[in-house]
């Protein structure tokens, strides 16, 4: 099997009364290029397909430059309606409160990720990331999260950003409603939980032990 990962990207680009959402820049970067420095070959792909928006809070002045050049990755993401499970080995989300409205209902989302988890794939997923994991349901109708130890990006740190109120939901509570254990660590602190092949991590300040999990789980 070739080394081939798929990373699967928000294109929701608006909360309410105007603010600009999107993708977390760092959190698909960082991921992206310790992903690439393994000799991976990475797709992109987003619901929308095409330009993929990044947050625009993610992004300024003490952004380090090879995150910024990353950017260029999101310009051409493949439709998620034409991405096929096959020749993956992993599937990973990164966040941006952009996933939070367009990923937990996406029906090919779904699909994937019940597919990769069922044949044994890694299932990786960090801060707004588990969003998508959210609408996701294994062949016997179960969530697929339920029972299993999940991490995300938390109610309180949620609080912290000021930015619950423009959510549909609030992350944390939805993945204990599922059934999930949750796991939190304190605001901003990084934090991965490993349960069989699903991983997933805290915040943004999560997404490098997010990925060496990863890595790992594949041989790395």
């Amino acid at each position: 099997m070739g080394k081939q990962i798929l990373m699967v990207v928000t294109s929701h680009t608006d909360m309410q009364e105007g603010k600009k959402t999107g993708i977390w820049l760092s959190e698909f970067a960082e991921a992206y290029l310790a992903f690439q420095e393994y000799g991976y070959e990475i797709t992109v792909a987003s619901p929308k397909g095409g330009t993929a928006p990044i947050d625009p809070s993610s992004v300024g002045d003490q952004t380090p430059q090879e995150i910024s050049d990353a950017a260029k990755h999101l310009e051409n993401t493949k439709k998620l309606d034409d991405v096929t499970e096959e020749g993956f080995q992993v599937i990973f989300l990164p966040g941006g409160h952009g996933t939070m409205f367009d990923l937990p209902e996406n029906k090919k989302l779904q699909q994937l990720l019940r597919e990769f988890y069922e044949a044994g794939k890694t299932v990786a997923a960090v801060c707004h990331g588990p969003a998508g994991l959210v609408g996701a349901t294994l062949s016997n109708g179960q969530p697929l999260i339920a029972g299993k130890r999940v991490n995300a990006f938390t109610d309180r740190e949620e609080a912290a950003t000021g930015l619950g109120s423009y959510l549909p939901f609030l992350l944390e509570s939805k993945i204990r409603d599922l059934g999930a254990i949750f796991v939190a660590a304190p605001n901003w602190n990084t934090h991965v939980e490993v349960d069989g092949n699903l991983i997933t991590g805290q915040n943004p300040q999560s997404t490098l032990a997010v990925t060496k999990a990863v890595l790992s789980k594949l041989g790395n």
